[in-house]
C-alpha cells in the first residue's frame, strides 16, 4: 500500500490483537492488488447487551486507481458479528471479493453473458 493502513476505534478501547488482526488481514488484499493506495478501517461497538455483549460494526475503505470501495458490514444481519474478530474477517472476505473485482474488471477478465435467443428477439 502506498499511504500506510489507518485504524480507527469507535466506542470501544484500542487494543493492540485487534489492530494487529486487522493489519494481518489488510497484508493480504496486497496479494490481490498491488495498487492499493489507501485502506482505512473503522471498528465500532454499538451497543451493549447485558445478555450477550457488544455488537461490532466494520467499516472498510479502500482506495484503487479510479475506484473507491466500501465495505459495512451490517450486525442486525450477523449476530456472529458479537465476536470483534469474527466481525473482522467477513469485512475482509467482502473487501477481498470486491478487490478481486476490480483486478478482473481491469485486466479484462470479466464475463459477459450472451443473450439467449428469445432474448435477442425482443431486442
Amino acid at each position: 500500500m502506498i499511504i500506510p493502513l489507518q485504524i480507527t476505534f469507535k466506542e470501544l478501547p484500542h487494543s493492540a490483537a485487534i489492530e494487529a488482526a486487522v493489519r494481518k488481514k489488510a497484508e493480504k488484499l496486497n496479494r490481490f492488488s498491488n495498487h492499493i493506495i489507501r485502506c482505512h478501517v473503522v471498528i465500532e461497538a454499538l451497543q451493549h447487551h447485558h445478555q450477550h455483549g457488544n455488537i461490532f460494526h466494520i467499516n472498510i475503505l479502500i482506495t484503487l486507481p479510479g475506484k473507491e470501495i466500501i465495505v459495512s458490514r451490517n450486525p442486525d444481519q450477523h449476530q456472529a458479528h458479537e465476536d470483534i474478530y469474527v466481525a473482522i474477517r467477513d469485512a475482509f472476505n467482502a473487501a477481498k471479493r470486491q478487490v478481486q473485482d476490480y483486478v478482473n474488471e481491469q485486466q479484462g477478465k470479466v464475463k459477459y453473458h450472451e443473450l439467449r435467443t428469445d432474448e435477442q428477439e425482443k431486442l
